[in-house]
């Protein structure tokens, strides 16, 4: 069941925190950046699989930190092959994707509750209107919350439902 929430997601209760990337991408912005800062082991592991698998937008890399909290990445935007580049626009196709493969992946491994942003709508500029319908299809089914954080408010905890 989704749920609509204002507050700081780096502070949610959700087993697992999702964000939209770019493979290859340097977490320089957003909530990616505030991820690296945090735990510069899942950064340093996300370079390492980019390097070595050349993953596709589309597709997801999750990691699993001490805690055993996921940190699940879906490859939303176009890949930065180039040393340095820059990382390419999202699409609504490679979301499409990626929530495929987001609710396969909870599904596969039980994860009991998920938080996730407004995928690809703050720098890369989707629209929530065109985002949330693939969001509700691929996820709203699932039993298990699924904490949507559409209003960013640094530092304050939401109430999360069960």
């Amino acid at each position: 069941m989704l749920h609509d929430l204002s507050g700081d997601i780096l502070l949610s209760g959700a087993k697992a925190i999702v964000q939209g990337v770019a493979p290859n991408d340097d977490f320089m912005h957003g909530l990616a950046l505030q991820l690296r800062e945090r735990m510069p082991a899942m950064y340093k592991d996300f370079r390492h699989h980019c390097q070595t698998s050349h993953p596709k937008s589309g597709e997801l890399w999750a990691w699993m930190s001490a805690d055993g909290r996921y940190l699940i990445n879906l490859f939303t935007q176009d890949a930065a092959y180039e040393h340095g580049s820059k990382p390419g626009h999202a699409s609504l196709h490679h979301i499409n994707r990626s929530l495929h493969a987001l609710r396969s992946f909870v599904q596969k491994e039980k994860v009991a509750s998920i938080a996730m942003p407004r995928l690809s709508c703050g720098i890369n500029g989707l629209d929530w209107g065109d985002v949330l319908p693939l969001i509700e299809k691929h996820l709203g089914d699932l039993d298990l919350p699924v904490y949507v954080y559409t209003t960013y408010q640094k530092g304050v905890k939401a109430s999360e439902p069960k």
